[in-house]
Order: C-alpha cells, then sequence, then structure tokens
C-alpha cells in the first residue's frame, strides 16, 4: 500500500467513526466537526456526499497528484549539486542568501532547508538548552564598542590566525576586522585607531582579560585596576571606561558573533580565491564587512550617536606603545633590539643621560619624544626617517 492510499483510508476510517458516533446521537453536528478539524457547514457537507457516493465522494483529488506550484526537478537538482560542488558545510541561510543573490534562485529558504535535510547534506540542528536572559543593549551607538580577537584557520591551507573585531553594542555593527599572526597590544591599538578616526571616541570598551588588555595577579581573579596596561594607560588617557568580561558568557554578543564569522567569512574567503593576508584583509574591509553589517546590524534603541570627535594626529600619539629610555653617552636609544641614533638638535649639544620617551606605533615605526618635543622617527629597522618620509610619516 502507497502513502496515497493509506492516507486515504485512514481518513475514510475517521470519518465513519464520527458519522456512526453522530447518527447515534453521541456527538452534535458541531462536536463532529471539531473531532474532525472541520466546521460543522463541511461537516454536513461530507455527510451529503457520503449519503450521495458513498466512499468514493470522500476521495480527495489532490492525492496523488503533484501540486502546481511544485519546485521544477531540475531546479532541486541544481541547487543540490551547487551546495555538494561549491558550498558544502555552509550554513542553509547563508547558502540559500548566496542562491538568491548569485544563482538568481527564487525558491524559500524553507524549501531549500528541508530539501537539504532530506538530502542528508546537512544535519538538523540540536535542540538548544534552557533559555538564558540577555543583557539589553546600551541605547545608543558609540557608548560601548566590542573588541575581542579569534583564532581559526581563516584561510584555506593556510596557519591559523587572529581575526580582532572592533564591535557596536549598540547595534552590532562591525566597524574594524582584521587578521594578524598573534592577538596582542599593537592589533589592539590597530583596531581603536581605525574606529576612533572614522567614528570617534566611544563610552566605553568591553573586553577579555588578556594580558595585553589588563594585569591580573591571580589567574581567573579580578584585574589590577592600579597598575594599567599600555591599553589601560591609553584608554585612561582618552577619558574611556574599560570593562573586563569575567566569563565567555558575559561576552555572549562577541560568542555569537565570532559563531557567525567563522561558518561566514571564511568561505566566502575561500570562494573569493583569497590566499594571503593583505589581499584578506583587503576583502574583509571592502567587499565582506559592508555585506556583514547590512545582513546582520540593528538599528539603535536611540538616533543619538555617543561617539565624541577625536583629531587623528592626537589618537595616533596616544594609541601606541610608551615606553620610557636612558640616552647613552653616544646619542643612541636602545629599544626592542635595535639601536636607534638620535639626529644632531639644534636646542642642545647633545641628550646623554637625559631621559626620553619612544613611541611604538602599531604600523611598526617609532618616534622618540623629550617631554613634548619629536627628536626623531624610525622606520621598523631603526632606520631615521627624514625628508619627504618624515613628512608622509608625520
Amino acid at each position: 500500500m502507497n502513502r496515497t492510499t493509506w492516507l486515504q483510508d485512514r481518513r475514510m476510517q475517521k470519518f465513519r467513526d464520527v458519522l456512526s458516533r453522530w447518527e447515534r446521537g453521541n456527538l452534535s453536528m458541531m462536536e463532529a466537526g471539531e473531532l474532525l478539524g472541520m466546521s460543522e457547514r463541511q461537516f454536513r457537507r461530507y455527510r451529503d456526499r457520503y449519503e450521495e457516493d458513498g466512499l468514493a465522494g470522500l476521495l480527495d483529488g489532490r492525492l496523488g497528484r503533484a501540486s502546481p506550484k511544485r519546485v521544477p526537478a531540475r531546479d532541486l537538482r541544481l541547487m543540490l549539486d551547487l551546495y555538494r560542488d561549491a558550498y558544502r558545510g555552509w550554513n542553509v541561510k547563508h547558502f540559500h542568501e548566496h542562491l538568491v543573490r548569485d544563482h538568481g534562485f527564487r525558491w524559500g529558504y524553507t524549501w531549500v532547508k528541508t530539501q537539504l535535510h532530506t538530502a542528508g547534506l546537512v544535519e538538523r540542528a540540536k535542540r538548544r538548552g534552557a533559555h538564558r536572559r540577555k543583557r539589553a543593549r546600551k541605547p545608543c551607538e558609540g557608548m560601548m564598542l566590542h573588541q575581542d580577537g579569534s583564532r581559526f584557520a581563516w584561510l584555506t591551507g593556510q596557519p591559523e590566525l587572529d581575526l580582532i573585531v572592533t564591535m557596536d553594542d549598540a547595534t552590532s555593527t562591525i566597524y574594524s576586522a582584521f587578521l594578524v599572526e598573534e592577538e596582542g597590544t599593537a592589533s589592539t591599538f590597530a583596531g581603536l585607531l581605525e574606529v576612533f578616526t572614522a567614528k570617534g571616541l566611544s563610552g566605553s570598551l568591553y573586553t577579555d582579560r588578556g594580558s595585553h588588555y589588563f594585569h591580573t595577579p591571580k589567574a581567573d581573579g579580578p584585574v589590577d585596576k592600579e597598575r594599567l596596561t599600555q591599553v589601560g594607560r591609553a584608554l585612561k588617557h582618552l577619558g574611556i571606561e574599560h570593562i573586563p568580561a569575567y566569563s565567555p558568557e558575559a561576552r555572549g554578543r562577541s560568542e555569537r558573533m565570532f559563531g557567525t564569522l567563522q561558518d561566514r567569512l571564511a568561505k566566502e574567503l575561500n570562494l573569493a580565491g583569497v590566499g594571503d593576508v593583505e589581499s584578506a584583509n583587503r576583502f574583509i574591509r571592502e567587499v565582506y564587512l559592508p555585506a556583514h553589517n547590512a545582513r546582520f546590524a540593528r538599528p539603535p534603541a536611540l538616533p543619538e550617536s555617543a561617539f565624541v570627535p577625536a583629531e587623528p594626529a592626537l589618537l595616533r600619539e596616544i594609541l601606541c606603545v610608551q615606553d620610557e629610555r636612558i640616552v647613552a653617552r653616544d646619542n643612541t636609544i636602545a629599544y626592542a633590539g635595535l639601536r636607534l641614533q638620535l639626529p644632531e638638535s639644534p636646542l642642545r649639544a647633545h641628550y646623554v643621560k637625559a631621559c626620553v620617551k619612544v613611541r611604538a606605533y602599531p604600523d611598526g615605526t617609532l618616534a622618540v619624544f623629550h617631554g613634548p618635543r619629536l627628536l626623531a622617527r624610525y622606520d621598523a629597522d631603526g632606520q631615521a626617517i627624514t625628508g619627504e618620509r618624515l613628512k608622509a610619516a608625520a
């Protein structure tokens, strides 16, 4: 017995049972209709059809007949072939977006998901655990930023890299994202400099308790808010509150965002044939982030912005590593394995034994200051930058 015949038999048997109970007076016509999932009027029509034509009057002419809205078999084959050949491993929502955008597909997401489940290409999602209440978002953009890194094999065939992301709490807009070999102080400053230059200063920054963000005297204990890291010093200078997270759950918004990025961004980079960090960062900035924010960002609860404009040149001098050094007798400074030679100065004969401050910028360049006065700038190899190069670096 095929499924169509079985459904017909079940339907007829149930109707005969309910009809006999109605005929014996055990059920009213309204109650009989409710048991069959129909109105009183529809039950009366079924009774009349049964009295006139018997069981044949109850046959549903739609069963066993293909729906006129049925998706053509060629479209089903195309969709399954595309998933197997080019999109295997993608989540269904992401895959469906590309079907619509890149392949002119007009069938719905639910149908695609059902067919992928039926074909065994996608596993059904596991049931979620107990409901947890989310922390309410900030009402205005710029009130709080999240910054975090995620280590993952973002580029096919390449070692794992860290993706550094700076995101708005109110809207989930990603303002900055780029790949680096290892997360640290320099990557933190690079992300903050990019966001603060484009948007302005935020009210607070929410991060994990990584050693470049906070000093934590005891493992898994509270952070030391008096002993500041380079990042803590810069944020305090700018008047930005630095908030530590004490559990992965506390950073749930960032964790969920990284789950989305690991699922989507790595596949987009592979699909675009991107294989090196420089090209990947350009693709992320110019192609991926605009599409991601259009898809996942949401409007803030209040339209006002909490960002405060800041001078880019000033930001560059604050969002950098700053260390004090004593000038040697040969008018040089030892820093990070380099020997920085100070140039002649019209202000004094030499700076021997003077206390100077070395600033290491996120782009790898260096500068030496005596008080507020710039003495010299250097490239990443410790060579002095002069002439046109100095104007470009200023």
